[in-house]
């Protein structure tokens, strides 16, 4: 009962009357070998540290070589103003900040589905289950989506940054995010899809250029772009709205654009922002030399 391609999953579904949720639990199940409960058990505990990860930055003085207090800069802002993109869209994003001030710290996250794209899908959860009072059964579900969606990309493409730039890391955890709110919402397989395929376009050739090779920046912002990415490919897909291009023909356009990047855009800090004055102050300031 595998699948590699999103058709495949599709026709699963189809077939079985399944979400991707159960599509993948099934998946997980054959492939392991370990039993349903057990594997839902495990995801518990990554919904747990993803909770954790996506608010511990609001209490805590925490950050990186670069980065630290945007998450808390925000989180006041929406408290005590009306946010100028919402507030299901404000706290996203203030959990989005969180969770890579707690990554950039070496706190405990779940790379989902790297390290350097870890706050798109605790962001785009959390803010929903708040917004929408989701229970933690149906995030547990919506989780199983978002890896059903990142099994696919990674079966067909990548989801790395050295190897297709931020789109594969930033761009994937957006799609797969967006897959699992059109699930949690009531949406259909297919609609999942529609929306992961939206999601992965938007980003479509994002460059992978952390300053100092660390990632904190410009990582931590895209991740926040990511997550409001995600909200609105999930919110034209449960309209009813497609994806012109299948969300297959757009995996492999994306891994076909990583591949044609020069290697300074990926992942390597030698070209995009990386490359310029500032950063490479910024990385001398830290390292006492320049490390590219």
């Amino acid at each position: 009962m595998g699948f590699f391609t999103g058709k495949e999953l599709l026709e699963l579904c189809q077939n079985n009357k399944y979400q991707i949720y159960d599509a993948t639990i099934e998946y997980e199940n054959e492939k392991t070998g370990i039993a349903k409960e057990a594997i839902l058990e495990r995801m518990m505990i990554n919904l747990k540290i993803m909770k954790e990860a996506a608010t511990r930055a609001f209490s805590e003085e925490i950050g990186g070589k670069i980065i630290g207090g945007e998450s808390r800069k925000l989180r006041e802002r929406y408290e005590n103003t009306k946010p100028v993109c919402g507030n299901t869209m404000a706290r996203a994003v203030s959990y989005a900040l969180s969770t890579m001030e707690v990554n950039a710290s070496m706190g405990k996250i779940v790379a989902a589905p790297t390290a350097g794209s870890c706050g798109v899908i605790p962001a785009v959860f959390l803010s929903l289950s708040e917004s929408h009072q989701i229970s933690d059964e149906l995030l547990l579900k919506g989780l199983f989506t978002t890896s059903g969606v990142g099994i696919v990309i990674a079966n067909n493409a990548t989801l790395s940054g050295a190897q297709g730039g931020c789109q594969a890391e930033v761009g994937s955890a957006s799609a797969m995010a967006a897959a699992g709110v059109v699930e949690m919402m009531g949406g259909t397989p297919e609609q999942a899809l529609h929306a992961a395929a939206i999601a992965l376009k938007n980003l479509m050739g994002l460059v992978c250029d952390p300053i100092a090779g660390l990632v904190e920046a410009p990582c931590t912002k895209r991740n926040a772009i990511g997550t409001s990415n995600a909200l609105i490919s999930a919110e034209m897909a449960l309209a009813g709205i497609t994806s012109v291009v299948p969300f297959d023909e757009v995996v492999e356009a994306m891994y076909k654009v990583g591949l044609s990047m020069p290697c300074s855009l990926r992942e390597t800090s030698l070209g995009g922002v990386a490359a310029t004055p500032t950063a490479k102050k910024i990385e001398k300031e830290i390292f006492g030399y320049n490390i590219t």
